[in-house]
């Protein structure tokens, strides 16, 4: 299996070379903030939305001196966007009160922020500070899964399993690696793979029923 999974990896570092974060930012804060926006919303839709955001918000200290009511009509289109202005100047505010308005570069702390998960925590951490790190969106979830990476039923088994199968100092680029391919080719409900160059490995292209659908 180990064989199969550098493979994998290989040939996905070679057609994503230059995989990348395709949310707009120039700074942690930008970061966190473009991610919370991000759930249950394309990144297109958030990187249309962020740049008002930012004119009007610039930074930790001027979101938390704001209302969730004066940020509802710049995310409106993100949908959930009761919630995240909710979120997004109640974590402002935790910044600025517990962390001088930095953003910390620590995971637990990112976590217990509101409105940031596992996920966002770990794209901030990767991201913004570098560390290594897998961040499981619906992207990784069902490509890593379809292709035999994980044989997992949730998104924190997924990220567990994927840890212990791919190389650490490769856990940051494979996250995006797998979100491209994921919008690219192997897509959610008809996935192409009769043009996929990992179906000879491929769990799901395959038939095998630990495929995940």
């Amino acid at each position: 299996m180990s064989g199969q999974i550098d493979c994998m990896l290989r040939e996905l570092e070679r057609l994503y070379p230059d995989a990348r974060p395709a949310l707009h930012f120039q700074n942690p804060y930008q970061l966190l903030v473009a991610v919370i926006l991000s759930a249950q919303c394309t990144d297109v839709k958030v990187n249309m939305v962020t740049p008002a955001l930012f004119a009007a918000y610039p930074d930790a200290q001027a979101l938390a001196k704001a209302e969730p009511a004066d940020v509802e009509p710049l995310i409106k289109t993100c949908g959930l966007y009761h919630n995240k202005a909710k979120n997004l100047v109640a974590t402002a505010r935790a910044l600025v009160a517990e962390y001088g308005g930095e953003v910390p570069a620590d995971h637990d702390k990112l976590v217990a922020l509101p409105g940031v998960g596992r996920k966002t925590a770990n794209v901030v951490m990767s991201c913004a500070f570098g560390a290594d790190a897998i961040a499981v969106d619906t992207h990784v979830f069902r490509v890593s899964n379809r292709l035999g990476l994980a044989d997992a039923g949730d998104v924190l088994a997924t990220e567990r399993q994927l840890m212990q199968h791919i190389p650490r100092d490769k856990w940051s680029r494979a996250h995006h690696w797998l979100i491209f391919h994921g919008r690219r080719v192997c897509a959610a409900r008809k996935p192409a793979c009769e043009r996929c160059t990992l179906a000879s490995w491929c769990q799901y292209a395959n038939g095998n029923p630990n495929g995940k659908k």
